[in-house]
C-alpha cells in the first residue's frame, strides 16, 4: 500500500504547489520586481525538487548575465531543473501558453514563445531575444527542439543561435544526464514519445529518489561565427559531456 500511497501524496503536494504558483503569478507578480519574481522563481523550483526528491548535482560555471544558455532536452523536468538553479527566462512552443496552469506559470516567468511553423514567428522571437540579451538577461532553449530518453543527443537546430551571433554574447551549453541513486541511467525521468504528462508526473513521482547531473561546459567562441556552426560545436560539447 506504501508502494502507491507515496507517489499520491508528492502528487497531492505538487498540485498544491502549482495552485500557489498560478496564485502568485496572478496576484502578487504584477507588484513585485524582476529581483522578487527571480528570488520567487528559483524558490519555487526548488520546492519542486525536494517534493518530488530530486537532488541536483551542478558542474561548471554558471552562466552570467546577458548569455545564451542551451541544453539537451530529457524531461519536462529540465526547465524546472534550471529554474531551481538560476534565474533564466525559456524560449518554448507557442502551445505551451495555453496548457492549463503550466502556461499561467510559463507567462509569468517571462517565457518567449514561438510558433515554429510561421517562418515571421521566429524573425519576431529572434528580435525579442536580442532585445533581451542586450538587456542583460539569460535566455535558454533546446535547440533538439523535442525531448529524448537522455540516451542520444538529436541534432541541433541553429535558427534560435542567430541572436546571441548578432549580439555576440557568451553562449554557454549545458548537459542533464538523470540518474537513479545507485549510478544507473533514470529512463522513467524521459518525456518522450506517446507519455503524457500526467504518466510522466506519475513515474517521476513512484521513484524513490532521483539525481540530475546538469554540467555548465565552457563558453563557446562567439565572435563573427555562423550560427550553424555555433550549434555545431554546443551540440559536440554536450554530447562529449554525456559521452554519446
Amino acid at each position: 500500500m506504501k508502494v502507491v500511497i507515496r507517489p499520491v501524496i508528492k502528487l497531492l503536494r505538487v498540485f498544491g504547489l502549482v495552485l500557489s504558483g498560478v496564485s502568485t503569478a496572478l496576484v502578487f507578480y504584477p507588484r513585485m520586481d524582476l529581483a522578487a519574481r527571480n528570488r520567487y522563481m528559483i524558490s519555487w523550483a526548488g520546492k519542486l525538487m525536494r517534493i518530488l526528491r530530486v537532488d541536483v548535482r551542478v558542474n561548471g560555471t554558471l552562466p552570467a548575465s546577458g548569455a545564451v544558455l542551451v541544453a539537451n532536452h530529457v524531461s519536462w523536468m529540465d526547465i524546472h531543473v534550471l529554474y531551481s538553479l538560476l534565474p533564466v527566462r525559456f524560449i518554448s512552443k507557442a502551445e505551451v501558453r495555453d496548457w492549463p496552469l503550466v502556461g499561467v506559470l510559463a507567462k509569468a516567468t517571462g517565457t518567449l514563445f514561438i510558433t515554429r511553423e510561421k517562418k515571421s514567428d521566429a524573425v519576431r522571437v529572434n528580435q525579442e531575444m536580442a532585445a533581451e540579451l542586450r538587456a542583460g538577461e539569460i535566455l535558454a532553449f533546446f535547440p533538439e527542439g523535442t525531448t529524448s530518453d537522455g540516451q542520444n543527443v538529436l541534432p541541433f537546430f541553429p535558427s534560435l543561435f542567430q541572436p546571441a551571433v548578432a549580439v555576440g554574447c557568451q553562449v554557454v551549453p549545458a548537459s542533464i544526464r538523470y540518474r537513479h541513486p545507485e549510478g544507473a541511467p533514470c529512463l522513467e525521468a524521459a518525456y518522450y514519445g506517446g507519455t503524457t504528462l500526467l504518466e510522466s508526473l506519475w513515474q517521476i513521482a513512484s521513484l524513490r529518489a532521483l539525481i540530475v547531473e546538469v554540467t555548465f561546459l565552457p563558453t563557446l567562441e562567439n565572435n563573427g561565427i555562423h550560427r550553424r556552426d555555433l550549434a555545431k560545436q554546443a551540440e559536440a560539447a554536450i554530447r562529449s559531456s554525456l559521452g554519446i
